[in-house]
């Protein structure tokens, strides 16, 4: 198809000039809470940073033409022609997919160097129909890689040529696998350069732990939660049986669905499925549904040139405006296989828009018994999932409640934003140093809504010794008098734990304070990463709010170590201040407190203490 292949992207000088030079190293620690602010003496330091990035930003776009290019970007534009469109004359999401695959696909080799195989894609949300005659344009580079495979991630957006208008369409990670026939593949590291790219680095390792853990949080909400129904209730005359939604289809994988060395696109398996999908949910609905999920889903096997692909599709569950429909996909020889080998799984939801573009109330489904019906209570248990996780892992930090209600469905997705938040503040690249005493280090931030702090300094403890130790909060009030005492409450993992902290009273303040804790900590990844010990807030039904206390929050907050050298650690604090802490926060970063650096001395004086008396229960981290 002519334009379907997108050329290859220039590639630009990957070294741009240092912003600013790297701080010494130092030391840091705190206290929990999130904030906002204004000093005179640090806006002045912030300005003329600003100024000087500025300046390296101009001369480094003057030396390179355009400026810092990822080396793995690659960027396809297509034009919608009336062949891509579904019936309401808009880009067919199956055609999407294939150009999304093909972009991310390209990237991927562009920095594996070989052939690279699709091996799943994370959940992804339409936000924007694209319409005929419009341009879509579709960005992807690597985020990270790992052993074999890498993260890739994609930006796609819709561009009107007449009145210049542009949309966000969706936003999607896809890992892919790099494969090599007679050898096996170690991918070299991706070096990231700017602050977004530091970000995305960082917070891939935690993608990566959520994919892995996926499958059995769901396995865990179906085994220990009680989805609820009323189907009993129903009245079954205005309901649709969930056989007549039923799709079955047959592919045969011919050389242009595959790559140079056989194997199935797949992008090209994603929009067979979307195909097939599309049909089950137009039977229940008698209408022209909308794609608007795509749940995050893993290729279990390969499928090359000659596969016959059977694909099928049924609406497992109905709701009021949305129904969700799974997919099938399986894969056999002819006359070489006695068994189908099960290739992909994919769970879509569907809405019916009307003239106003407002999701019509759709029909009930009557599934049927035995399958069906487990279908059926499946689907309710994913939404609730979706819905966690879109709500804690997608949107952005500042558009939270501080405090998010803990229980065993959401607890991967909390898990997740707490060390990713704090990865995400680690990386900011417009800290400012404050003050330093004696190699401590202060450093303030102030971006968005919040005043953040950060201190550093460096400890002659094992890195592995320091996180240790300072994982477990029991610990905390043996050298931070902001814990007067603490409470485990659920041990959740090995890595997640929630505490109760009692904490005495700041400034004017009568009554003591006391929070609800969740402490999530991560070994490194790969060479260079930190350990990570991350904390925000939670509600829990078993530790209301109580008339002794005056319940505090703190939104992202922790610890992160780096190895130095030998007996050799610098131990960092992050927090993002929150009200309550704005005026204890703004008093020691002006230097009318020294609270801050007596907290951090008494944290050094633990670590040196205790650095061979680790509890038994951590060391088998």
């Amino acid at each position: 198809m002519p334009g379907s292949e997108p050329l290859p992207a220039e590639l630009l000088p990957p070294e741009v000039p240092s912003r600013l030079p790297p701080p010494p190293p130092c030391k840091q620690l705190g206290l929990e809470g999130p904030t906002t602010w204004g000093f005179a003496s640090v806006f002045s330091s912030r300005l003329s940073r600003k100024s000087a990035s500025h300046a390296e930003k101009d001369d480094g776009a003057m030396a390179g033409g355009e400026g810092y290019r990822n080396p793995t970007e690659v960027q396809m534009s297509q034009l919608v022609l009336p062949c891509h469109t579904n019936q309401r004359g808009e880009l067919s999401v199956g055609q999407l997919l294939k150009w999304i695959d093909t972009t991310a696909c390209l990237s991927a080799e562009r920095h594996a160097g070989c052939p690279c195989v699709t091996a799943s894609m994370d959940d992804i949300y339409f936000e924007h129909t694209i319409s005929v005659g419009q341009v879509v344009n579709i960005k992807a580079k690597v985020n990270r890689a790992f052993n074999s495979s890498m993260e890739v991630g994609i930006q796609v957006a819709s561009e009107d040529l007449c009145s210049e208008k542009q949309w966000n369409v969706c936003k999607a990670f896809a890992t892919f696998v790099a494969h090599r026939e007679l050898s096996k593949v170690k991918l070299k590291q991706t070096t990231p350069q700017t602050e977004e790219e530091k970000t995305e680095h960082s917070v891939a390792a935690e993608r990566r732990r959520m994919r892995l853990l996926y499958a059995d949080t769901i396995k865990d909400l179906l085994a220990n939660c009680v989805i609820q129904d009323d189907l009993e209730s129903r009245d079954c005359s205005c309901m649709v049986p969930a056989e007549r939604t039923r799709v079955e289809s047959v592919e045969l994988v011919l050389p242009p669905h595959a790559n140079h060395q056989g194997n199935t696109f797949g992008g090209q398996i994603m929009a067979w499925m979307e195909n097939v999908a599309t049909i089950a949910a137009s039977r229940l609905c008698r209408a022209h549904p909308t794609l608007k999920t795509i749940e995050m889903f893993h290729f279990r096997g390969p499928s090359q040139v000659g596969d016959r692909l059977v694909l099928k599709a049924i609406v497992n569950n109905a709701f009021k405006h949305s129904m969700e429909v799974g997919v099938c996909v399986e894969a056999y020889r002819q006359g070489a296989e006695t068994q189908r080998r099960h290739i992909n799984s994919a769970f879509m939801t569907f809405v019916v828009l009307d003239a106003d573009d407002q999701p019509r109330t759709l029909p009930w489904i009557r599934p049927q018994p035995g399958d069906g019906e487990r279908r059926y209570r499946e689907a309710s248990a994913r939404k609730k999932i979706r819905l966690d996780r879109k709500y804690i892992v997608s949107c952005k930090q500042t558009e939270m409640p501080i405090s998010v209600p803990w229980d065993p469905s959401n607890q991967v997705y909390l898990s997740y934003n707490n060390v990713s938040s704090l990865k995400m503040l680690v990386t900011k690249d417009n800290w400012v140093l404050s003050s330093e005493i004696n190699q401590v280090r202060l450093y303030t931030l102030e971006d968005d809504k919040f005043l953040s702090f950060h201190m550093e300094m460096l400890v002659q403890v094992e890195t592995i010794q320091a996180f240790l130790l300072l994982s477990d909060l029991l610990r905390r009030p043996e050298w931070d008098k902001h814990y007067r005492s603490v409470e485990l409450v659920q041990q959740v993992d090995e890595d997640d734990a929630i505490y109760h902290v009692i904490s005495p009273a700041l400034g004017g303040d009568a009554k003591p304070q006391d929070f609800v804790i969740l402490a999530s900590r991560r070994k490194p990844c790969d060479n260079g990463d930190p350990y990570v010990i991350a904390l925000r807030s939670v509600t829990l039904p078993t530790h209301p709010e109580t008339p002794a206390y005056r319940r505090g929050e703190t939104l992202c907050s922790g610890f992160c170590f780096w190895r130095e050298g030998d007996q050799l650690t610098k131990v960092s604090y992050y927090n993002q201040a929150t009200p309550g802490f704005l005026n204890y926060v703004t008093t020691n970063v002006a230097g009318l407190s020294s609270e801050f650096y007596t907290t951090v001395k008494a944290c050094e004086q633990f670590l040196l203490d205790n650095r061979s008396d680790l509890a038994p229960s951590l060391q088998t981290l």
